[in-house]
């Protein structure tokens, strides 16, 4: 009866938003209180794997920031947020995108750097963005909050830490005259705050789950991705080519395996990535992990369908049942089996390498990791949701709120 009951008051209340936004009635209650604030600097958001930012077209039809419930973006301008969303590329790697997360800011050409560039067999330079940069200014004076959600999460500390020690194979491998001022360093200071959301920051079991046991034994990470793949693993690696074909004309580019996505989320592959990020001292750190599964009588989680899309319902409920061993030896044990659908909640904690803590109210500092409390959704629910509406405004405002007032 409570369900019918809840049933009928969403169904009352969509169609009371659908009268009001027909005759131009404006309904939204939700206030920001910015008489605490310190900063309001430029927050960035960055995209996660296949996803899309405000210089791709499709955006303007299907935000990824909002989805179905409208444009995050211009909502939060609205509200006096300094707002912009990035456009990376949907399966390269953390680099690659975090390269063209520089360009995009500075609004220069993409360097990938000589170094990496050579290594993994594709161009050095990517687009130009020269004259449509896609903030107004970044500096020292002129800092930004890096917002990530699922893979923009590794991409946006990876940036960030460039942006802090550079990069000494480029520095060493690259002519003075030619290296881009983001491998030099030093510019750490330029950002205020980095946040992950629901963000593989440790990698996900779903491409361990399903492996063959015999092979589990410790040995050396690969240095491409493993050929034995589990059956969800397989599925998304099918996704992954699919999507490569539609971005790349095709074919892969020639691009060694290491450069995809698909290779940094691999749990091995995230642990080692974790070693060369640091975490800088003036810079403030937030993660917001995402779960929607429930504990079992047996101890796995199942995932909690009327909070999970449907295309994760199984890798959700593997994901919940799986523990193991790793081809490098990591043990994914039972505090890996509560997940969001596609990224364990333990996952999208700190980072491996990283101090951290929980978050307390007025009592946040730099230079550390704030694990907020676990968001009781799925993976997509940080973006708006899709066949799971999630509204997400209050979420955001409170948080690019909190961080203004530090």
């Amino acid at each position: 009866m409570t369900a019918i009951l809840h049933q009928i008051a969403y169904k009352l209340i969509s169609l009371v938003m659908s009268v009001a936004m027909l005759f131009g009635i404006n309904l939204d209650l939700l206030k920001v209180d910015d008489t605490n604030w310190n900063t309001n600097y430029t927050y960035v958001f960055v995209h996660g794997l296949s996803g899309w930012g405000e210089y791709d077209d499709i955006y303007k039809l299907m935000p990824y920031w909002g989805m179905f419930g409208g444009d995050l973006m211009e909502y939060l301008r609205d509200k006096g947020f300094d707002v912009a969303a990035a456009s990376v590329a949907p399966v390269n790697s953390a680099w690659d995108r975090a390269c063209e997360l520089y360009a995009q800011l500075t609004g220069t050409r993409t360097d990938y750097g000589k170094a990496h560039s050579e290594s993994c067999n594709h161009e050095r330079y990517g687009e130009d963005f020269t004259g449509r940069a896609l903030i107004d200014s970044f500096s020292e004076q002129d800092k930004i909050n890096l917002l990530g959600h699922s893979f923009g999460g590794a991409t946006v500390r990876l940036f960030a830490s460039i942006m802090e020690k550079g990069s000494a194979e480029e520095i060493a491998a690259t002519p003075e005259e030619e290296l881009s001022d983001y491998f030099k360093g030093g510019k750490g200071n330029w950002i205020y705050s980095v946040t992950a959301l629901a963000a593989p920051s440790n990698g996900t079991s779903t491409y361990n789950v399903g492996e063959n046991e015999e092979k589990q034994e410790p040995e050396e990470v690969p240095e491409k991705e493993p050929e034995k793949k589990g059956p969800i693993a397989e599925k998304i690696s099918s996704v992954i080519n699919d999507l490569m074909s539609t971005f790349t004309g095709g074919e892969k580019d020639g691009r060694i395996e290491s450069d995809y996505a698909s290779y940094d989320m691999y749990i091995d592959n995230a642990l080692e990535l974790n070693k060369t990020i640091i975490t800088y001292k003036d810079t403030y750190y937030f993660a917001i992990p995402c779960s929607a599964t429930e504990k079992q009588a047996d101890g796995t989680y199942a995932p909690i369908k009327s909070k999970m899309e449907s295309l994760f319902v199984s890798s959700s409920a593997a994901m919940g049942a799986y523990t193991g061993v790793t081809k490098g030896g990591y043990v994914i044990d039972e505090t890996w089996l509560e997940n969001d659908g596609l990224v364990n909640t333990v996952s999208a904690m700190a980072p491996s390498s990283a101090p951290w803590t929980d978050y307390v109210e007025g009592k946040v500092n730099p230079g550390i990791w704030n694990v907020m409390p676990v968001y009781r959704a799925d993976h997509m629910s940080l973006q708006g949701g899709m066949t799971k509406p999630n509204d997400v405004k209050t979420l955001y405002v409170e948080h690019l709120s909190m961080i203004n007032s530090l």
